[in-house]
């Protein structure tokens, strides 16, 4: 039987170093595949104006999985300014790269799951009765409207006229911006459709159905952005109440969730929610975990076996010039084994788990920020693992 080929995307700063040993972890626990290296990121955009190459999307057309380090983004300005002198002045504008790829291949919907490990220094706590401290066991599983929302990329400063005249037929725009000179307004759209709702909606309940969740949350704002947000809500009720009538559904509003993800997130089961509030949210939840170390997710289209898998942390590109990597890779194995659950490597994605927990929970190998140190170059002569020596420690629980 031949070998899977799997589409390793470094990208940016830290994400070489999470991503070599993520794939060291893989092989130690028996996957067996080839890696084959997609360009992406900002070295890309500056030398050739294009952070995500054609040759990158061949590769994840024939391949279909891709794991991903990790982006570096900027704003428009300091984008165009880095790019090679011979681009400049072309009309090149930069955007995001993962965004682009979550387009381009419908990875519509994202799985976030943030669970405690025991054992964690960094685990939320709070006060509990008679002054006693109590650390909840959280299990949530955050699903992410990936492709639309604020994120679909539909915006302009100074709007077309059409654009502008379309605006002023609305009531409330020509009312609050009527007066406001063209060229002094900008505007980010915020587009749900009822087909990508509907599907992110029967994943997130599909979910809860599959792994033993009693509720799923949608976390939005329908009593202020009514028709997306209200769009969402109702349709979740009407496929709640059609497919789903043993699971509970909630409504909060992300304003208020954020507030009740620290007073009681054990409470919580699966959320769903648009682009930008699920990026929220499920920040919000990785905090309790233990950061963004910690945090990974999953990206994909069921319809046509496209997925990548990615930690949801930043490029941190100051790390990436140490002598030392510091940086925590557990995020980055946790998105592999994500990857080995969707191609239904059940058994390995097991294995590197168990190893990841045992060694948490034993406490002797921490990175710098489980040791809550600052990340600075020394951190490893003061005590902390360094990339490697975490990944040396989980491959030495799985032999």
């Amino acid at each position: 039987m031949s070998k899977r080929t799997i589409v390793a995307m470094p990208g940016d700063g830290i994400g070489k170093n999470v991503l070599e040993e993520a794939i060291r972890v893989l092989e130690a626990a028996g996957f067996e595949a080839n890696y084959v290296e997609g360009d992406i990121g900002w070295e890309f955009w500056k030398k050739e104006g294009n952070p995500l190459p054609d040759r990158t999307l061949k590769l994840l057309e024939e391949h279909k999985i891709g794991l991903f380090g990790a982006i570096t983004s900027k704003p428009k300005d300091a984008a165009a300014e880095e790019l090679a002198p011979e681009l400049r002045d072309k009309g090149l504008v930069y955007s995001s790269p993962i965004v682009g790829l979550r387009q381009h291949f419908g990875l519509d919907i994202c799985l976030r799951p943030c669970r405690t490990y025991k054992g964690n220094p960094l685990n939320f706590i709070r006060r509990g009765p008679n002054d006693t401290i109590e650390e909840p066991k959280i299990d949530v599983a955050i699903f992410r409207q990936n492709t639309e929302g604020l994120y679909g990329g539909v915006e302009w400063s100074n709007p077309p006229k059409e654009v502008h005249d379309t605006l002023m037929t609305h009531p409330k725009f020509k009312k609050n911006f009527g007066d406001v000179p063209k060229e002094e307004i900008s505007v980010s759209t915020r587009i749900f459709t009822k087909k990508a709702t509907e599907r992110i909606l029967r994943a997130a309940f599909d979910y809860a159905k599959d792994n033993g969740y009693k509720s799923v949350t949608v976390c939005e704002k329908p009593n202020v952005i009514r028709e997306t947000s209200g769009m969402m809500f109702k349709m979740a009720q009407e496929i709640k109440d059609k497919d789903y009538p043993d699971i509970e559904l909630w409504n909060t509003n992300i304003d208020a969730q954020m507030m009740w993800l620290t007073k009681n997130p054990e409470n919580y089961g699966v959320i769903v929610a648009g682009n930008m509030f699920g990026d929220i949210v499920s920040d919000g939840f990785a905090g309790l975990i233990g950061g963004l170390g910690f945090a990974c997710s999953a990206q994909m289209n069921p319809d046509s076996g496209v997925a990548v898998f990615e930690p949801t942390h930043g490029s941190a590109p100051k790390y990436a010039d140490y002598d030392v990597s510091i940086t925590n890779p557990i995020a980055m194995m946790e998105s592999a084994c994500m990857m080995l659950d969707f191609i239904k490597e059940d058994e390995i994605a097991k294995k590197i788990r168990t190893a990841i927990a045992e060694v948490i929970a034993e406490g002797k190998v921490q990175t710098y920020d489980m040791k809550k140190m600052r990340g600075k170059p020394d951190v490893v002569k003061n005590g902390a693992a360094s990339t490697t020596e975490m990944a040396d420690a989980i491959i030495a629980k799985m032999k």
